[in-house]
């Protein structure tokens, strides 16, 4: 009997951790994002307009109809619709992306903290994966074609490469209303103020001149 009430307090307490660690969820039919918050309180995401003066344009975005410039070093852009874009999204816990890729263009390994991904490619082929935790480090990969649909779970390091001659387009969708992003490379090599040569050239195992260079790059 013990054993069993130890039992249904583990998965009680395991199903709240659970519950608790993705967005809240909404107290009321929506919350409009409003960015004056000189005179309203702090919340977990964003202060709430009156429900009564909400507007079909708190719900609306027309940016993902339109291509990505992907004139740039990595060949890729990311057009994101979340809940700066979409106030309406507040508290609602998902977000969208489009994602537009030159030929070989690269969308370069990064991480969302707060939200698993779910990527459907619209035009294109893609080779797209993700890395496990320590100690493993396993690649988790595959080739997409359009239709295809793969999943990166929350907070593991993934990317997309376009393995084909012409453009390709995909769309994310994503557990967080605002799940951020880090860029590997770019936090690594690029941070304000840099991270000391001598952390990066132990943690990379290469020489200075390397680090210097690819420091340079960001």
């Amino acid at each position: 009997m013990v054993v069993n009430t130890l039992a249904c307090i583990a998965l009680s307490a395991m199903s709240f951790f659970l519950a608790s660690a993705s967005d809240p969820s909404p107290l009321q039919d929506f919350c409009v994002a409003v960015n004056d918050t000189k005179t309203t309180v702090f919340v977990n995401g964003k202060v709430c307009k009156d429900p009564k003066v909400a507007t079909a344009d708190d719900f609306f975005f027309s940016g993902l109809r339109v291509p990505g410039n992907t004139s740039n070093k990595v060949g890729s852009m990311v057009t994101p619709a979340n809940v700066a874009q979409i106030p309406g999204l507040n508290t609602l816990g998902i977000s969208l992306a489009r994602v537009d890729y030159a030929p070989y263009g690269l969308n370069p390994p990064h991480t969302h903290p707060r939200a698993t991904e779910i990527l459907t490619v619209l035009e294109g082929t893609l080779y797209v994966g993700f890395v496990t935790s320590n100690p493993d480090n396993r690649l988790i990969c595959k080739v997409l074609y359009k239709g295809d649909v793969f999943i990166f779970p929350e907070g593991l390091i993934h990317f997309q490469l376009n393995v084909g001659k012409t453009k390709a387009v995909a769309i994310a969708a994503l557990s967080s209303q605002n799940p951020g992003v880090i860029t590997i490379a770019n936090a690594v090599f690029g941070s304000k103020p840099a991270i000391s040569a001598d952390v990066l050239t132990k943690a990379f195992q290469v020489d200075k001149n390397v680090v210097d260079y690819l420091q340079s790059q960001f």
